[in-house]
């Protein structure tokens, strides 16, 4: 998915992800808040639960709701109250759902249902110019994730309701966005206020070294052909994707890296665009560019003014703006030349062509940028040490206290919580930032909605939620559950009662039930309830006055008896891989009722965890399959990070069992020096005086720089590169050995 981020040099973390607590040859899962947290008079509802890994909602005018989910489905509601969702459209078949790829931006045409349109954007999953599906949500190696990668493209498309209330055909309005690696894909597709379509995608570079195309070139970025390892200082493939619109005339536009304004009728650049009179027709599309991984913006209500957050690498996450998406400027925000304010030290130090004719006339800066290692405000009890932005919405018609009014809100996934900028003479202060909600599962979409409140999606929880302000307004019920009786062997029958549930304004309230445990309230709407349970099940219940605003709660049934019990044979928590290393893996089941499970019953799970300095750590799905047994390749990631090999068993009567093993990779220590010694040097995107050392991942791929001429301590001379001990350009990548290695750049004395 789109939200891929770095914590502080020299580790790095992902996104869409959960936070985990380690344990020898198991992982438990740190469960997120019951509630987050939001100020006093606020509430935090559940508008819409049970949903799979969702990745961005919309509200339609006749006041349908639509929630798209990372696998490709777009479900549809009639309206909050309607606790069944219709399956709108299918796209799985054609869209790449693998570790940040995915369906990840949805809009409703602002004239629905008139004009009857959805629109979306996803990775497709083909290659520039093939047809899908490819892969079918896999990265075999070769090529592998990490290694060459599996090239994708992105692609928006209008999808058209038919009489049935679903979609009944998909137009591609475009298909670009070549992405080589499996993150900063396609973002967010949306309306403006002039009634263009504004859509965002990501680089699909890199994020383990500075990507500039050295690595197969598979996207055809120019110096080079496909199949080219491009080279400093021409080079204008990978992260210099976003800075394409700057090439020499003649060569390819893409779309990675930009925000385009295009007919959301054909796709179309509209006419007033910056690059109207470009020959090229992606040109002719872009307003802004110079960008890693915008997953989310949105427009401040009447205004012009459209608002993006993008996704940091190693050090900033950054909050856009563009101060008229019609007038002639198309904004370059500098990536991968910039990131926050500053140079970035990785692709600075490449000696790039792309990025020094930048350095002369300079970025548009970030309008407010937060830094990986510090806290947003200083109080808020968001962690720190990893950060993505991901998510952008302004406060309008809500009725929130006067101290949000046309307030900017934004989200970081990585840190689960949300913060509120508040205005000063209208527009957003970054001097007046305060936490609106934190203990957020992943929140990966903000969105404003009936009577407009903020709405978030937490992926993590597969749920739609609403912040309120019921204060001198209607308040929200309380839902009161009861299970009698609450524990017992299968098969248990169980009276449930909601009656307790209570409205504090004396409404009435309606009820719905989740009484499968999957997180949906539609199999009951009755206040007592029964069914009868094979298996431990948490059951849920919704209330719901007449205006709409709700209650949730919860009660546990459990089903005394033995779950089943899985093993992992192999591996063992002995094994230290490398990146490259095919490891097979087999286990088994047994279970009290049913003896030894077949294979069938069996399902794997591969994950990569990602750990912060702060112990914290985040995962993303590698891979999964069934069977007593199967094989995967260890992928490429920054250290400190790990794999986690799940094996989940499931009887005859749905009880699960699930074991987890932690693999820790072999790891070396690279050391960096010069001569003479106190050079600075770049490995990666952070630059460091030698001598220094790292410790990464045996296998893995690294960057490195020489930068040149630079002033030697102790007299402060002029020194210019001469040469690496290994025998490498200037910039590079080194694969890492197995035995401690010394890398040493070589200087001379100039007069330079």
């Amino acid at each position: 998915m789109g939200i891929h981020r770095r914590r502080p040099a020299p580790t790095r973390l992902r996104s869409l992800a959960l936070a985990l607590a380690l344990g020898a040859g198991t992982l438990v899962a740190l469960p997120p808040a019951a509630v987050a947290a939001v100020p006093a008079g606020f509430t935090d509802s559940l508008a819409i639960g049970g949903l799979s890994a969702p990745t961005a909602a919309a509200f339609a005018p006749d006041g349908k709701v639509f929630v798209a989910e990372k696998s490709g489905l777009v479900k549809v509601y009639d309206s909050l109250a309607d606790t069944t969702a219709a399956v709108f459209a299918d796209l799985r078949p054609q869209t790449h759902d693998f570790w940040d790829r995915g369906l990840l931006g949805l809009a409703v045409d602002p004239q629905f249902p008139a004009r009857p349109y959805v629109y979306v954007a996803y990775t497709h999953d083909a290659v520039p110019g093939g047809t899908s599906p490819r892969w079918g949500d896999t990265c075999p190696t070769p090529p592998g994730a990490t290694d060459q990668g599996c090239v994708v493209t992105g692609r928006v498309s209008r999808l058209t309701m038919g009489a049935g209330g679903t979609s009944v055909g998909e137009l591609p309005l475009i298909t670009d966005w070549c992405q080589q690696y499996p993150s900063h894909s396609i973002g967010t597709v949306t309306f403006g206020p002039d009634g263009a379509l504004y859509v965002g995608g990501g680089d699909g570079a890199s994020f383990n070294f500075a990507d500039y195309g050295q690595v197969g070139n598979p996207c055809a970025d120019p110096p080079g052909p496909a199949g080219a390892n491009l080279t400093a200082p021409d080079a204008r493939g990978g992260a210099l994707r976003s800075q394409s619109v700057r090439r020499p005339a003649g060569d390819p536009v893409t779309l990675d890296g930009t925000i385009v304004r295009i007919d959301p009728d054909t796709g179309a650049a509209l006419p007033g665009n910056p690059f109207a009179a470009h020959a090229d027709p992606n040109a002719r599309r872009i307003v802004a560019h110079g960008l890693r991984n915008q997953f989310r913006f949105g427009f401040r209500p009447g205004t012009d003014e459209l608002w993006a957050g993008d996704v940091g690498w190693g050090t900033w996450e950054e909050i856009n703006r563009i101060g008229d998406v019609n007038d002639t400027t198309a904004e370059n925000f500098g990536w991968p030349c910039y990131e926050g304010a500053a140079r970035q030290s990785g692709y600075d130090n490449a000696n790039l062509a792309l990025c020094e004719s930048l350095y002369g006339t300079g970025q548009t800066p970030p309008y407010y940028a937060y830094h990986h290692s510090a806290k947003v405000v200083p109080t808020d009890p968001c962690p720190t040490g990893g950060s993505s932005i991901a998510g952008i919405a302004f406060e309008s018609t809500s009725n929130y206290p006067a101290a949000y009014d046309g307030a900017l809100f934004f989200a970081d996934s990585s840190r689960g919580c949300v913060w509120a900028m508040q205005t000063t003479g209208g527009q957003p202060d970054p001097t007046k930032i305060v936490p609106f909600v934190t203990g957020v599962n992943v929140p990966v979409q903000l969105l404003t909605g009936p009577n407009g409140d903020l709405f978030y999606l937490a992926l993590g929880a597969g749920e739609l939620r609403r912040v309120g302000y019921p204060a001198g307004g209607n308040r929200p019920p309380t839902a009161v559950a009861t299970a009698t009786p609450a524990t017992g062997p299968a098969p248990l029958a169980v009276q449930f009662s909601g009656t307790g549930s209570s409205d504090p304004d004396g409404d009435a309230v309606t009820y719905a039930w989740d009484l499968d445990g999957d997180g949906a309230y539609d199999d009951s709407t009755s206040a007592t309830p029964t069914r009868t349970y094979s298996t431990t099940t948490t059951v849920g219940l919704k209330v719901t006055d007449p205006t709409g605003a709700s209650g949730t709660t919860t009660v546990v049934v459990t089903v005394s008896g033995q779950d089943p019990v899985p093993v992992i044979d192999t591996p063992t928590t002995a094994l230290r891989w490398r990146v490259g290393q095919t490891v097979p893996f087999a286990g088994r089941a047994t279970d009290p009722q049913d003896g030894t499970l077949p294979a069938s019953a069996l399902r794997w799970r591969l994950s990569i965890q990602h750990c912060a300095t702060t112990g914290s750590c985040h995962e993303h799905v590698v891979q999964d399959s069934t069977g007593a047994s199967g094989s995967f390749v260890a992928p490429d990631h920054e250290y400190p990070s790990y794999l986690e090999l799940t094996l989940t068993a499931t009887d005859s009567s749905g009880r699960t069992g699930t074991r987890k093993l932690r693999l820790d990779p072999l790891t070396v220590t690279l050391n960096f020096t010069s001569s003479p010694v106190g050079a600075q040097l770049t490995v990666g995107g952070t630059t460091q005086q030698t001598p220094f050392s790292r410790t990464v991942i045996v296998g893995s791929n690294n960057s490195v720089g020489a930068p040149s001429p630079q002033n030697l301590p102790p007299l402060n001379l002029r020194y210019r590169y001469r040469s690496w001990s290994d025998g490498g350009a200037q910039a590079h990548n080194i694969i890492a050995p197995e035995a401690p290695t010394t890398y040493t750049a070589r200087y001379s004395f100039c007069l330079c």
